[in-house]
């Protein structure tokens, strides 16, 4: 697995719900590439509880939704903006059944839409809920005036020199 590094850390403006590591009620997600997914690891906080300890649908939206717009960013190499998410709730997510895993990838693409599929996995392994999600998505120097997309080689530390 390859870590993937978060580059709008430090820019003014940002404080991301799903990302940024800086926001005291946000998420925190943290990404890495494994082949052709992305994936997170992301440790369930009580907070976020819906019912009795079981984790909040709605939460489960954003965690979808934010790990598919990573797909976009790595995979695609551009930045784009949720125009669907339709979420399948499997299983209740115990938030004692810490960390979850997320793993989304590119189901299908064009110049101007993708589809990615993300699935999100309780400590155990089990599938709890997935997603498909439909992202309008620009060329990448649009996606830098639009998004502040810093270009594909921001997300990744340089290689080491021979």
């Amino acid at each position: 697995m390859r870590t993937i590094i978060n580059p709008w850390i430090g820019q003014a403006g940002y404080n991301c719900f799903g990302c940024a590591p800086h926001n005291a009620i946000g998420l925190g997600m943290q990404f890495s590439e494994d082949g052709d997914d992305i994936v997170s690891l992301w440790p369930v906080d009580e907070r976020y509880a819906g019912f009795k300890g079981v984790l909040h649908g709605g939460i489960q939206a954003t965690l979808h939704d934010e790990i598919a717009s990573w797909v976009v960013f790595i995979k695609l190499k551009t930045a784009g903006y949720t125009e669907e998410l339709n979420v399948r709730y499997l299983s209740p997510v115990y938030v004692k059944n810490s960390p979850l895993t997320l793993r989304a990838r590119l189901a299908a693409s064009t110049d101007k839409r993708a589809t990615l599929a993300t699935v999100l996995y309780d400590a155990s392994g089990k599938a709890c809920s997935e997603s498909t999600a439909s992202y309008a998505v620009v060329p990448a120097h649009i996606a830098g005036r639009m998004f502040a997309y810093p270009g594909i080689e921001a997300f990744f530390a340089a290689a080491p020199a021979d």
